[in-house]
């Protein structure tokens, strides 16, 4: 049997049956974090990068409006990363493994924490002031107060990253879990549901969504608090070597490390959001796309 095309004569059309109506079926939309993207799709950021790396070369090189000392040209930093890749590849390791433990932990409470807001009116209206002034503190001006509080090593670190993802995290939680749609919370009620089984089935999963939302936000907080809180430790991340190449006028090293940083941004961003795809498959078949 042939299949039928749609009404461009290149879609294809969907038949369930003898006498079914054809129906057009529209492919699902790439996008340039998962793979099997269109070609199109992975081409745009990859020339956005090039445009880019365009402007930084004209700008440093091309026309010499900034010195050197200041924002070396791409090829001085590339230069710089091969020559110091043997320092500057275990120091992603280790900013990776700090941003990646600081988000987990901030991942576990935040979520654990949302829920509580969301349980119980009188919790939320005691804490959530409290919640908003440790959140409006600039973090940067507790580094210094974290070494003599916490110590050194990894404890200031993963205490910057939690401090920087908590509030999005806590604050997208309780407002997917307090706006669930009308239609599923009187269909739970409608079939007697307990509050665990309505927070199971129906109130938490509506929230995933929103969820995702605040911990795409956290993500690359997590690596700039792991990168502030390397500069108050004596791990030997990349925030770390950034202040030791500085220090000695190494400024095309210390802007390869910010580049690496950049890097492990993007492939974190697009790690989480291949996890929430696939997590959430509903979704993506339910929004249009553009």
């Amino acid at each position: 049997m042939r299949t039928p095309s749609g009404p461009t004569g290149t879609e294809p059309a969907a038949v369930t049956g003898p006498g079914a109506i054809a129906t057009p079926t529209t492919p699902p939309r790439a996008s340039a974090w998962w793979p099997g993207a269109r070609p199109a799709t992975v081409g745009l950021p990859l020339l956005g990068l090039l445009i880019a790396l365009a402007v930084w070369w004209l700008v440093t090189a091309g026309l010499e409006l900034v010195h050197p000392a200041s924002l070396p040209p791409p090829q001085d930093v590339w230069i710089a990363l091969a020559g110091t890749a043997d320092v500057l590849l275990p120091a992603l390791g280790v900013t990776t493994s700090m941003t990646l433990l600081g988000f987990l932990l901030s991942t576990v409470a935040g979520v654990l924490i949302g829920m509580a807001l969301a349980a119980s009116r009188q919790v939320e209206r005691m804490f959530a002031p409290l919640l908003v002034a440790v959140n409006a503190v600039p973090k940067i001006a507790l580094g210094p107060l974290l070494v003599v509080s916490v110590g050194w090593g990894e404890k200031p670190i993963l205490t910057m990253v939690f401090l920087l993802c908590f509030f999005p995290i806590v604050l997208s939680t309780a407002t997917g879990l307090t706006t669930t749609p009308a239609d599923l919370a009187e269909l739970a009620r409608s079939l007697n549901a307990s509050w665990w089984q309505a927070f199971r089935k129906v109130r938490f999963p509506a929230a995933l969504p929103q969820i995702f939302v605040g911990l795409k936000v956290a993500m690359p907080l997590a690596a700039i608090g792991a990168v502030i809180g390397e500069f108050y430790s004596d791990k030997p991340g990349l925030g770390y070597q950034i202040l030791q190449y500085n220090g000695i006028g190494d400024t095309a090293t210390a802007w390869a490390a910010i580049v690496l940083i950049a890097l492990m941004s993007i492939l974190l961003y697009a790690a989480l959001s291949l996890v929430e795809r696939l997590a959430l498959p509903w979704v993506r078949a339910t929004t249009s796309a553009r």
